[in-house]
């Protein structure tokens, strides 16, 4: 029987785990990256601009035009949502509101130009 138990819950993790992201890495333009769905996903906050890097699962750019997507940012027991408009050759680019904390968590959710969606997430440094 404990065996049976193990891999019950090995199963219902599964799911879980199948979504997870790697840990973020610097991307090219000196945002956190990281791979969600497959797609390498640069975020890029300077000041009050928040730019988004879409790459295809090749790691090359994707094209920005017909992408779509939001950021969500929670800071300080409050959560902001911005609109993200297609900037060419690759960019998703919005305006916070507020300078983004340190340890301000962001999740990102969209879909590419051929209707992939994607979500990934991001903690502030």
């Amino acid at each position: 029987m404990p065996n049976r138990r193990l891999l019950t819950a090995a199963l219902l993790l599964a799911p879980g785990m199948a979504g997870a992201q790697r840990a973020p890495t610097r991307g090219p333009n000196g945002g956190l990256m990281v791979l969600a769905e497959g797609h390498p996903i640069e975020l890029v906050v300077a000041d009050l601009a928040v730019t988004v890097f879409l790459n295809g699962e090749n790691g090359r750019p994707a094209p920005s035009r017909g992408a779509s997507g939001r950021v969500v940012v929670q800071a300080g027991g409050q959560t902001t949502t911005v609109s993200l408009t297609p900037a060419e050759p690759n960019r998703l680019v919005g305006q916070l509101g507020a300078p983004l904390a340190a340890g301000a968590r962001v999740l990102f959710t969209g879909a590419m130009a051929d209707g992939h969606r994607i979500q990934a997430r991001f903690a502030a440094e």
